[in-house]
């Protein structure tokens, strides 16, 4: 792809001059912190510079705890581009690229659990500490039987309320749940994946004129297809410590 865009294009993605990009802060596979107020770092980082650099404009990072928070603001106009996983309810109203990396959603449950695997938990009785509107969350709201989703604000607080109510299970990402039970002889991470979590560019839908719209969409298509492609996914994989998120495939674009 070319490293210029047009200047509608530009406008598309930064109206008011500058790039606003919303970082996801309670997923670490894709964004941390140096300590509190620290500098930020991470492949979504890295990403939005590189989109910044070439549309020309200077970038601000908008940061959250929770996916789910990054959702419910693009109905308020509050950043220009995001760092998703892709999901039916999130494509109402952003408008997505084909993903960059693809994690794993795990589940933890206590070690002495009767839950053995992934197809043990949708049972009746069980209860799923979750993340409220986050992709595993939004997943197991459509594909649960039998078992309870029980919300917490962020994946963080979803931990929390599992150890503390003494729930069945808790869902998450495989690689920060893998982190936090290495120093819990008490909880397990089942083998295998609930779900493959498909994180994904995107931009909000109904902005301004539909065929520049469309042509800002095709220019971060082709720019995260680029991104993978070059490797830069891949070194600022390897950059936060996060081997364990694979490069999704190439997409046709």
């Amino acid at each position: 792809m070319s490293d210029t865009a047009s200047a509608n294009i530009v406008h598309q993605f930064a109206p008011s001059g500058t790039l606003r990009a919303a970082i996801n802060f309670g997923n670490p596979v894709l964004a941390q912190r140096d300590g509190p107020g620290g500098k930020p770092g991470g492949v979504t980082i890295e990403l939005a510079h590189e989109l910044g650099r070439r549309l020309g404009v200077p970038v601000t990072l908008v940061g959250y705890d929770a996916a789910g928070q990054v959702f419910a603001a693009a109905a308020t106009a509050a950043w220009d581009v995001a760092f998703l996983a892709t999901d039916p309810k999130r494509a109402t109203a952003i408008e997505f690229t084909a993903p960059y990396i693809v994690i794993e959603g795990a589940y933890m449950v206590p070690v002495a659990s009767p839950l053995q695997t992934v197809a043990d938990v949708d049972r009746p009785g069980v209860r799923i500490a979750v993340g409220t509107g986050s992709a595993y969350e939004l997943y197991l709201t459509r594909t649960l039987r039998y078992a309870v989703l029980v919300h917490a604000p962020t994946g963080n607080d979803a931990i929390a309320q599992f150890q503390r109510e003494g729930l069945e299970a808790a869902a998450g990402v495989r690689s920060p749940l893998q982190k936090f039970v290495q120093g819990q002889p008490g909880l397990r991470l089942l083998d295998g994946r609930f779900m493959a979590i498909e994180q994904a560019m995107g931009m909000p839908k109904g902005r301004g004129d539909n065929v520049d719209a469309a042509r800002a969409a095709q220019f971060l298509r082709e720019f995260v297809e680029d991104m993978k492609a070059s490797g830069l996914v891949a070194a600022a994989l390897a950059r936060s410590g996060q081997r364990d998120a694979q490069v999704a495939p190439a997409a046709n674009t």
